[in-house]
C-alpha cells in the first residue's frame, strides 16, 4: 500500500511539475526569483545591527568648519578660506584625508564634462569650463605643529597625505585652504546668479572645500562629483563669515550672529515680530527695496556671522533688491523656529511667492509633526536662478513658479532637509534613497495642507501620481533603481523620485497597511536622523518595525525593472454549483508579484472586493482562489481602482458570458 501511495503520489506530483513548468514556459514569471533566499544583506553587526539600527559600536567622523568668504561683485567671484577641524572617531589609522571639490566640474578638463553626451548636457557643463577651484594654501595642524603640503588633486578630489596617521577613536587634524572661483551663471542646475531690474540675486552652495565621508561600509567615499549624484557629507558645527557689499541682504544656513551689524532696527524689531506671528510679517517690503534706510549707514562692505550647528552642509542668499518676510514655525515639543522668504519684486503676489512663507511654514510643521521635528532656528526659501535645490536650513527655487507647482517645489526642497540632511543618506551614489523617501513625504504633505487646496489642481499631479493609470512614466525605465545616480539616463532620473514613492505609497496602502508602514518609516527616521544609513539599512528597519519580510519587494522593486501583469483565466464552480463556491484563476504572466485585489459581482447583487497575500505566488505563476459564493458570479475585476502598476489592463477581467 504504501509502494501504491507512493508511485501515485509521485505521479500527481510529475503531472504538478508539469503543469507547473508549462505555466512558466508562458510566463516570464519563476518563484525563485523570490522565495528562494539570495536577496539577503550582509549579515548584522556591531556597527550597523540586522534590524537595520545603528549598532552598538556605530561610529562616523565629525567635520567642523570655520570658514571666512567675501562676494565679489567686481569680478563675480568667491575667495576666502576654510580652517576644517576633523575628528576621526573610526577605529583606524588615517594617513591621508579626501576632500570634495564641487566647483571642479566646470574645469574644462573634469570627468563630467569628458562624459557629458552632446547633444544632451543636462547640467550644461559643457558650456561652463571657465571655472574650477583655484587652490592657494593647505596647511595642516596636527599634534600641535603646522605644516604646510602640496595636495593632490583628481578632478573633483583632493587628497592631504597627512606626515603622521590620524590617531583612531577620537584622534584629530586641522586643515586649513585657501581658496577662490567664479560663480557660474547657472551653476549645473544647483546654484547660480540671476540678473533683475534690482540687481543680481546671488545662490551660492558647493561653495567650500569640504570632507569626504569616510564609514565603515566603503571607508572614502570618493564617487566624482558628475552632476547628477549629488552629496554625501559628515556631520559637524559650523561657524561662517560672508563679507559681502554693504547693499546687499545675505540670507544664510543657520543662526545670525550680528544682526545688529548688518540690520537696521526696524528689521530687528519686524523679525523679533515675525518670530511670535503665525502670519507672514513683511521684513522689508516692495516700496522700501533698494532704499537707503533698508541698509546700515555703510558704503564698502559688511561682514555677516552665521553659526549652525550639528549640519552636513550650509548655504547661502545674497542680493541688494528682494522683498523679506517672515513667520513663526511652531514645532511639536513646544519649540519655535522661523520660516524666511526672500523674493525679487516681479515675483511678488497671492498667486506666486507672497505665499512661499506660509508654504514653508507648513511643510516644516507637517513634516516635524509626521517624521521628526525640524532640529534647525530658521529656515530660508530663496527665489532665483535655481530650479529648485536644497541645503540645510536654505532652499533655492526658481522665481517663476506659481500657484501649485510653486507649493510642490517648496514642499520638495525644504522636504530634503529631512532626507538626506537629518537622515544623511549617500546621495552620490544611491539617489533614490533621498529624492523617493521625500517625494514620498512630499505627497503626504499635500494631503494635509489647507485641507487639500491642491489636491485636484490641473497643474500639480498628486491626484494621478500614485494611481497606475501613470505607472508606465515609472516601469517603462531601463535602469534599475539601485544604479549608481551618475550611471542612470541624465533624461530619465526623475523615476529615481516617482517609482521610489510610488512603490512606498504600494507598501503603506496595501501590502503592509498604513499604521504598520507608518509606523516603520517614523521608526527608520529616527534610528538614522544625523547619521549615514544605507539602502540596506533602510529595507532591514522597515522590514523589522514593520514586521513583514519585504525582501521580495526591495529585490523587484529596486534592483530590476521588472513588470507587472495579473490576469483573471477562468472562473468555475464546486461540483457545478454556485453556493459549494467558486474557484477563481488568477495568472501572473510577468515578472513581478504584487497582492492581488479582487473585485466580485455575484448575480443577487453582492459586491465584495477582497485581497490575496503575495505569498500565493510562492509555488508559480498561477492560483486558484475559493471563493465562498452564493449565487453565479457575473463579474470578477483585478484591482477596481488602478491601484497596482498593472501594464495590460486589457485582461484584468472576467464577465460571465452565460447571461
Amino acid at each position: 500500500m504504501k509502494k501504491f501511495l507512493f508511485v501515485c503520489l509521485s505521479f500527481l506530483n510529475v503531472g504538478f511539475l508539469f503543469a507547473q513548468n508549462e505555466i512558466e514556459d508562458q510566463s516570464p514569471y519563476n518563484p525563485r526569483d523570490f522565495f528562494v533566499q539570495t536577496f539577503n544583506p550582509t549579515d548584522g553587526n556591531e556597527y550597523r545591527s540586522a534590524d537595520g539600527t545603528p549598532g552598538p559600536k556605530y561610529w562616523q567622523n565629525q567635520s567642523d568648519y570655520l570658514i571666512h568668504a567675501t562676494l565679489s561683485e567686481k569680478d563675480t567671484t568667491i575667495s576666502g578660506d576654510v580652517t576644517i577641524t576633523y575628528t576621526n572617531n573610526s577605529p583606524n589609522r588615517l594617513e591621508y584625508l579626501w576632500l570634495q571639490l564641487d566647483q571642479n566640474i566646470f574645469k574644462s578638463d573634469s570627468r563630467s564634462v569628458a562624459c557629458t553626451a552632446y547633444p544632451g548636457d543636462y547640467f550644461g557643463v559643457l558650456n561652463k569650463t571657465d571655472g574650477g577651484y583655484q587652490i592657494a594654501d593647505v596647511t595642516v595642524t596636527q599634534n600641535g605643529t603646522t605644516y604646510t603640503i602640496q595636495p593632490i588633486i583628481s578632478d573633483t578630489r583632493m587628497q592631504v597625505r597627512l606626515n603622521a596617521p590620524l590617531q583612531p577613536e577620537g584622534g584629530q587634524v586641522s586643515v586649513k585652504i585657501n581658496f577662490s572661483f567664479r560663480i557660474p551663471m547657472d551653476g549645473a542646475g544647483r546654484f547660480g546668479r540671476q540678473y533683475t531690474d534690482d540687481g543680481v540675486i546671488y545662490q551660492i552652495a558647493q561653495w567650500y572645500p569640504r570632507m569626504c565621508v569616510y564609514d565603515d561600509v566603503e571607508g572614502w567615499n570618493t564617487l566624482p562629483y558628475m552632476g547628477l549624484g549629488e552629496f554625501y557629507c559628515d556631520y559637524g558645527n559650523y561657524e561662517y563669515f560672508i563679507t559681502a557689499p554693504a547693499e546687499m541682504i545675505v540670507y544664510g544656513s543657520g543662526d545670525l550672529q550680528n544682526r545688529e551689524d548688518v540690520l537696521t532696527k526696524a528689521q530687528i524689531k519686524r523679525l523679533d515680530a515675525a518670530s511670535k506671528s503665525d502670519k507672514t510679517v513683511t521684513i522689508i517690503a516692495a516700496d522700501e527695496v533698494g532704499k537707503a534706510g533698508m541698509r546700515p549707514a555703510s558704503k564698502g562692505d559688511l561682514t555677516w556671522h552665521f553659526t549652525m550647528d550639528n549640519t552636513r552642509d550650509v548655504a547661502f542668499a545674497a542680493g541688494k533688491g528682494m522683498i523679506w518676510d517672515a513667520a513663526k514655525v511652531n514645532l511639536p515639543s513646544g519649540r519655535k523656529a522661523m520660516a524666511m522668504s526672500c523674493y525679487p519684486l516681479d515675483c511678488a503676489g497671492d498667486t506666486a511667492w507672497s505665499r512661499s512663507t506660509e508654504y514653508l511654514k507648513a511643510c516644516i510643521e507637517i513634516y516635524s509633526e509626521n517624521f521628526f521635528e525640524y532640529p534647525w532656528n530658521n529656515a530660508v526659501s530663496s527665489a532665483g536662478i535655481t530650479g529648485g535645490m536644497e541645503y540645510p536650513g536654505v532652499i533655492f527655487n526658481s522665481s517663476k513658479e506659481k500657484k501649485a507647482r510653486l507649493w510642490f517645489l517648496i514642499s520638495h526642497e525644504i522636504g530634503h532637509d529631512w532626507y538626506p540632511m537629518i537622515v544623511g543618506s549617500n546621495e552620490r551614489k544611491y539617489m533614490w534613497h533621498d529624492e523617493g523617501l521625500n517625494t514620498y513625504v512630499n505627497y503626504i504633505a499635500n494631503d494635509l495642507f489647507n485641507d487639500g487646496e491642491y489636491l485636484t489642481d490641473p497643474a500639480y499631479f498628486a491626484p494621478t501620481f500614485f494611481a497606475s493609470r501613470d505607472y508606465t512614466q515609472f516601469m517603462e525605465y531601463k535602469d534599475p533603481l539601485m544604479t549608481v545616480s551618475d550611471a542612470m539616463d541624465a533624461e530619465q532620473h526623475y523615476q529615481f523620485y516617482g517609482k521610489t514613492a510610488y512603490g512606498l505609497n504600494l507598501l503603506r496602502t496595501i501590502v503592509v497597511g498604513k499604521e504598520r508602514f507608518d509606523y516603520a518609516f517614523r521608526k527608520y527616521t529616527e534610528a538614522w536622523a544625523f547619521k549615514h544609513p544605507t539602502p540596506y539599512d533602510f529595507f532591514r528597519c522597515i522590514n523589522n518595525a514593520a514586521g513583514e519580510d519585504l525582501n521580495w519587494f526591495w529585490k523587484e522593486w529596486f534592483f530590476t525593472t521588472w513588470k507587472l501583469d495579473q490576469t483573471i483565466t477562468d472562473v468555475s464552480y464546486i461540483d457545478n454549483d454556485p453556493s459549494n463556491g467558486a474557484l477563481i484563476t488568477i495568472g501572473n504572466k510577468g515578472k513581478m508579484i504584487m497582492p492581488v485585489i479582487l473585485q466580485i459581482a455575484q448575480a443577487n447583487g453582492q459586491t465584495e472586493t477582497v485581497q490575496l497575500p503575495v505569498e500565493i505566488w510562492q509555488r508559480g505563476g498561477t492560483w486558484v482562489y475559493k471563493y465562498a459564493s452564493t449565487a453565479p458570479i457575473e463579474k470578477v475585476v483585478l484591482d477596481p481602482d488602478g491601484q497596482l502598476p498593472d501594464m495590460d489592463r486589457s485582461n484584468n477581467s472576467w464577465v460571465n458570458s452565460g447571461k
